[in-house]
């Protein structure tokens, strides 16, 4: 398999981006694959460029033993789109705003992060909610992330 690039996006990626690209991180490390696939996060928004995960999110990934402590927010730009195959957004919205980025040629690489458990699904942001709100994230991620992976080792066979 050649070395594939996949970027996590959601809005201000503090919360649902980065905790995908960890979760993701370490399920390619488990696999033996993470040598093979560039991961990276995004959002669609600057508001907080160069910052740290959300503390809640950072708190709930490290409980499942992600480490999202390295990741600093940045903002999608004009170069992504060439340069990862998979650009999967955690909602509907963010998915409108990078269609609308993405240059026709490319669209192809947009899809929502949840599309491997059905279509049109969401991640839910838990920013304005409760604790259980990043657990429902990471539920849904760590579920998405293995969908990706089996479709990663299929593209690999």
């Amino acid at each position: 398999m050649e070395k594939l690039s996949i970027l996590f996006v959601c809005h201000g990626n503090i919360c649902r981006s980065p905790t995908a690209e960890g979760v993701m991180r370490a399920k390619l490390a488990q696999a033996g694959l993470l040598d093979r696939v560039r991961i990276d996060s995004a959002g669609t928004h600057g508001y907080h460029v160069g910052e740290p995960p959300d503390e809640r999110s950072a708190r709930a990934a490290a409980r499942r033993g992600y480490d999202l402590s390295a990741l600093r927010a940045r903002q999608v730009g004009d170069a992504d789109f060439a340069d990862f195959d998979l650009i999967l957004a955690a909602d509907k919205r963010n998915l409108a705003d990078l269609r609308r980025q993405c240059p026709a040629h490319l669209q192809d690489r947009l899809h929502l992060i949840l599309e491997p458990l059905g279509e049109g699904r969401e991640v839910a942001d838990p920013y304005y909610g409760g604790s259980q709100g990043f657990e429902a994230v990471l539920d849904l991620l760590e579920a998405a992330c293995d969908g990706w992976l089996r479709q990663l080792a299929r593209r690999a066979d």
